[in-house]
């Protein structure tokens, strides 16, 4: 069920449950998301915390078969709902199950992509080596042969995780980085599905770029947060989209004087 809905710009932003609302929505040219994960992570006085979805109201609290559910169901319904590229972000010990689940909807997986944080947080206690990397999963949608922006260029971003003037969200990614994606996976003028919109990092890089983004979210304070970001978006000019060239001035055929 569509809570609501608001178009600004070429973006559209829908509050709502994705499951809900994707079948609604017809076909997109590419997704690209940050799916909910669960990083159970022990900090430094031993108390457990747990990212936890922001985009499905049933799942506030998971288990690893939560996960897979979740994992199953938005593949199935991503996969419906693309005719191009989907890509979506996890962690490295998921990209197996990620996998697997592209697979099983007859879509063909493409491969893992990674993003290098150099300013990673550091790991303190000496017991191992940080995580410095999160994944990407790649699967063409479409049929025939794939193809991107990128030519020979390997699948490795380096971003930084924090950016200028810190995250409405816990989990947002660089906007540099999601423009990245955005410019290789898609053409100006196309469609770009977010089903967890979050803080609006994707519509805000749709709207940069000349493409016409839809994001939904469940959270309505983060849906707030979205609105405002795409609104800021629409009011700079769009830097990856060449502007018009002015028309040639035609030669004078005969003098003014």
């Amino acid at each position: 069920m569509i809570r609501r809905k608001e178009i600004i710009g070429n973006q559209t932003l829908i509050l709502g449950d994705c499951l809900e609302v994707m079948p609604l929505l017809g076909r997109f040219d590419a997704v690209v998301t940050d799916p909910p994960y669960e990083a159970v992570m022990q900090n430094k006085w031993g108390v457990l915390s747990t990212k936890t979805p922001s985009s499905h109201v049933r799942h506030e609290s998971l288990g690893f078969g939560a996960i897979d559910e979740i994992r199953n169901e938005v593949t199935a319904a991503m996969c419906a709902a693309c005719d191009g590229w989907l890509i979506a972000f996890c962690m490295a010990e998921g990209v197996r199950a990620w996998r697997d689940a592209i697979e099983a909807r007859g879509v063909k997986y493409k491969r893992a992509m990674v993003w290098v944080k150099p300013d990673a947080m550091p790991q303190f206690n000496g017991q191992g080596p940080s995580v410095g990397h999160e994944m990407m999963v790649s699967a063409w949608c479409a049929k025939g042969h794939s193809r991107w922006n990128g030519g020979g260029k390997p699948g490795t971003f380096i971003y930084n995780k924090n950016t200028p003037g810190g995250a409405s969200h816990p989990t947002q990614k660089p906007l540099p980085l999601i423009q990245d994606l955005v410019g290789l996976f898609s053409d100006v003028g196309q469609t770009i599905l977010d089903p967890f919109m979050g803080s609006g990092t994707t519509l805000v890089a749709c709207q940069r770029m000349g493409r016409a983004g839809t994001g939904i979210e469940l959270d309505p304070d983060y849906f707030d947060i979205a609105c405002r970001r795409v609104e800021e978006a629409c009011r700079q000019p769009d830097f990856f989209v060449q502007p018009p060239a002015p028309a040639p001035e035609q030669a004078k055929l005969w003098s003014e004087e």
